[in-house]
């Protein structure tokens, strides 16, 4: 009797590249022009890219930059995603955090709605389980995600092992790259981070601190 021995599928790496959405209106309900440009130009960098997929939250002003560098891609499908989405990722304790800066950052998290914050670390967790870490099969998959401050933060304190609160202060510019990869039996690499390269100085800016 001849039997057949089967091969466990293998694992191969992924490339995760993570934007901020470009700059919003100020009510949010959309992109503001220099947004648009913003993210035009993003498009026009990531045309060498072999991107297989652009996933995006559901906002509209992350919508809305998906859209203007999936035109720039050459028919890459875009898809909606609510773990990309705009949430509190991770809530530390008081106790996890320095005694000199505690209360400012309690003070700020407390300015987002309760249930927010609740929900944050399931979507974190989902996020995490979809976008991070090497792939199965033999290929390496390079994806975009596009979404917002918080999670771009949140993803790159985890790729360096940093503490969870650590997401916290990490700013990404509107439009900016990041890029890690996730090889089989290694750590994280963090590639690239918050380039704006492909912006001219007028539009780099994180949206969250004076303009320089």
């Amino acid at each position: 009797m001849t039997t057949t021995a089967t091969t466990a599928p293998g694992t191969a790496t992924r490339y995760l590249y993570l934007t901020r959405h470009g700059e919003a209106t100020p009510d949010e309900t959309g992109l503001a022009e220099t947004g648009r440009r913003q993210a035009a130009l993003l498009g026009e960098r990531l045309r060498g890219a072999p991107l297989t997929a652009v996933h995006h939250g559901p906002l509209a002003r992350a919508a809305e930059t998906a859209r203007l560098v999936g035109e720039q891609l050459g028919g890459v499908p875009v898809r909606v995603a609510e773990a990309a989405g705009d949430y509190v990722p991770y809530q530390p304790s008081r106790e996890e955090l320095p005694a000199d800066i505690a209360d400012a950052m309690l003070g700020f998290l407390e300015r987002f709605p309760a249930e927010e914050r609740a929900r944050g670390a399931e979507l974190a967790a989902e996020a995490a389980a979809r976008f991070t870490g090497p792939v199965a099969g033999d290929e390496p998959v390079h994806e975009l995600v596009v979404t917002h401050n918080f999670l771009v933060g949140w993803l790159v304190r985890a790729a360096l092992d940093a503490p969870e609160w650590r997401w916290m202060g990490l700013n990404h510019a509107n439009a900016g790259l990041t890029v890690i990869k996730y090889a089989p039996g290694r750590p994280p690499s963090l590639l690239l981070y918050n380039d704006t390269g492909h912006l001219p100085a007028p539009l780099r800016w994180t949206g969250l601190a004076d303009r320089v």
